[in-house]
């Protein structure tokens, strides 16, 4: 586990859950380079090169939506989204949450009439 120290919407803190693998890779990071400052510069740097376009003011923030998409079509639970991503709502983190089309298959095959009606067959 992390703690990141910067300013939220909110003011506080977050300590978020890493892997060993990832904690490894940031420690040799930080061995190497020294911290992370100003991670927006080099971010928009490469978004640059691709021919991907956000919004403006979006760079980074899509990489919230990103994730939050991921988690949850990787079979995240909602609540902890909420806590990862600080939200004080579960609308707000609902909104982050948006599933590509495909994953939405599920609601088919899980809902508790699709045994129902598929033993009728």
């Amino acid at each position: 586990m992390i703690l990141v120290r910067f300013m939220t919407k909110r003011g506080e803190n977050r300590s978020i859950p890493i892997d060993k693998s990832l904690f490894k890779q940031l420690e040799e990071h930080m061995r190497t380079h020294g911290r992370f400052f100003d991670c927006i510069k080099s971010f928009r740097k490469y978004l640059k090169t691709t021919s991907i376009k956000l919004p403006q003011g979006q760079s980074s923030h899509v990489l919230r939506h990103s994730f939050a998409s991921h988690f949850m079509m990787n079979g995240g639970n909602i609540l902890t989204l909420q806590k990862i991503l600080g939200h004080s709502t579960i609308i707000m983190t609902m909104r982050y949450a948006h599933l590509a089309p495909e994953h939405l298959k599920d609601a088919l095959i899980f809902n508790p009439l699709y045994s129902i009606t598929e033993g009728r067959k």
